[in-house]
């Protein structure tokens, strides 16, 4: 029997399994289609974009360079002595942020660090390198699998699979948007219905000239020109209604294309297409006693802002210690049910950004309307920088039930004076105690949860007016105090997040 059985090995499966191997948990994942590479994961439809946030959470894994090499990425700026603009913001509803318009000093306890920047990838890339990363780690991963029922009781469940079953104490669901997990588990689904149609396809286009680069907004939908020759998407307000169980034709991709661009382009061949619509849907909870799910198993929505991805990565790194430590046995009471609680309110917000997109780009008067509004918001430099912090995830703030400011945020990249990063300390899944006092007050302390905490002092180069914090293993901000703080402070934040010290 393993410790965790998780179905589906895109991204945010892969992602979890490596934070339950970094753990020693054995690990099980049942993924459906027989290969790792498909046409839909691999370039150009595979293209996603990922957040400085969450480029930061493989950093600190150790993982930053494997991303850039898989991603095609040459090279990544240096580290900055002070806090740099961004160079990629993103857009909010086809509207592109200006990178010069960001008020880098605005952003929460921003602190300069190897990963400030956000990256284009691919899918298929970053299963690749995760799929390596997890067998590393001691990961099993069964491809041509398809669960068809699941089973548990108050010990174990079982992923039934054919003739197979498949035995764990928890069963995570990472199995995408038509999650079967989620089907068979019972979860409720609840949401909103589309009111457009998207296809994103790789074409041969007669006559390219008549579409113009990027995001291009227009009286009737939404469509963008990659800057890969052939690389199109577009969104139509159909209410949903194409069938998506059919492959849209040539002739069909056309029509759509020509009446969003307003313009008689021809499509002499299309390579590869795919649909998608803004239903934006949720399970109500996270969790159904040993069964969890994440990502878009848990939460779908219009890709408007590509958070897709980031999201579900963001579950995988709240779950994954989490869950590490209830196998284990040393996690606190309810620490597991704080899983759903943190990452519930973020997916919800996500569906209702991405909704607000969609409301913007609706081709009529009150779109129109909301278009000029949102344009002229935008254009502002307090309005720029609030959507780029939505958009990074900065702006995250779980509620810990601390007045102090920085509990709760992703820790900033705070660095000691003798070069040790806070990334360099995560590598290894476990919490993080920084200690700036000059009599190392929190030593003592810190011992008495070693296998769960690491510890490390010294003055630091920019230590926010703080004389300690305690970082979570997914990067979160535990407990802060400042030069005069109590000791016994700390020893309540790390019991509660750590359990009981060791004796």
């Amino acid at each position: 029997m393993y410790d965790v059985v998780i179905v589906g090995a895109g991204p945010v499966g892969l992602f979890l399994a490596c934070e339950l191997g970094l753990s020693d948990c054995s690990v099980l994942v049942l993924e459906q289609e027989p290969e790792l590479h498909s046409p839909r994961t691999a370039l150009p439809l595979g293209l996603r974009g990922l957040t400085a946030t969450t480029v930061e959470s493989f950093y600190r894994r150790g993982m930053l360079q494997e991303l850039l090499a898989a991603s095609g990425v040459d090279g990544y700026p240096d580290s900055p002595d002070e806090p740099a603009p961004p160079r990629q913001v993103g857009h909010f509803a086809g509207m592109v942020l200006d990178p010069a318009d960001v008020d880098v000093a605005a952003l929460p306890f921003r602190l300069p660090g190897p990963a400030m920047e956000g990256v284009l990838t691919y899918l298929e890339a970053v299963e690749r390198m995760l799929s390596e990363r997890a067998a590393k780690l001691g990961v099993e991963i069964r491809r041509g699998v398809r669960v068809s029922g699941v089973t548990q009781n108050e010990e174990t469940v079982v992923a039934h699979a054919g003739e197979h079953e498949y035995a764990a104490r928890w069963l995570v669901g990472c199995d995408g948007g038509r999650s079967t997990v989620r089907k068979l588990a019972g979860f409720d689904f609840v949401g909103t219905e589309p009111q457009f149609i998207g296809y994103t396809m790789f074409a041969t286009v007669a006559d390219p000239g008549k579409l113009r680069p990027g995001f291009n907004l227009t009286p009737t939908g939404l469509y963008v020109q990659m800057p890969m020759q052939g690389h199109i998407a577009m969104m139509e307000f159909d209410a949903g209604t194409f069938d998506r169980s059919q492959s849209p034709s040539r002739e069909h991709l056309e029509a759509v294309l020509r009446r969003v661009s307003g313009t008689d382009v021809t499509l002499s061949d299309v390579h590869l297409a795919s649909t998608y619509t803004d239903r934006a849907m949720q399970t109500t909870t996270y969790r159904q006693r040993r069964v969890l799910l994440a990502g878009d198993a848990a939460h779908i929505h219009s890709p408007m802002g590509g958070q897709g991805l980031n999201v579900g990565i963001g579950d995988a790194l709240n779950l994954g210690w989490k869950l590490a430590a209830t196998v284990r046995g040393d996690a606190p009471e309810g620490l597991l049910d704080t899983y759903n609680r943190e990452r519930h309110p973020i997916g919800a917000w996500v569906l209702d950004w991405t909704r607000a997109q969609v409301a913007t780009l609706r081709p009529d008067q009150h779109g129109q309307a909301v278009q000029a509004l949102i344009r002229d918001l935008i254009g502002t430099r307090d309005g720029t920088t609030y959507v780029f912090e939505k958009l990074s995830g900065s702006s995250v703030r779980y509620d810990l039930g601390s007045e102090q400011p920085l509990v709760g945020r992703n820790a900033p990249e705070l660095r000691l004076e003798d070069g040790t990063r806070l990334g360099d300390l995560m590598q290894e899944g476990r919490g993080v105690a920084l200690d700036f006092t000059t009599d190392r007050r929190l030593h003592d302390s810190a011992k008495c949860w070693d296998r769960r905490i690491r510890y490390a002092a010294g003055p630091a180069r920019n230590d926010l007016g703080l004389g300690a914090v305690l970082v979570r293993p997914d990067g979160i901000v535990a407990w802060a105090g400042d030069s005069a703080f109590d000791r016994e402070a700390f020893e309540r934040a790390a019991g509660r997040w750590f359990g009981s010290p060791a004796l």
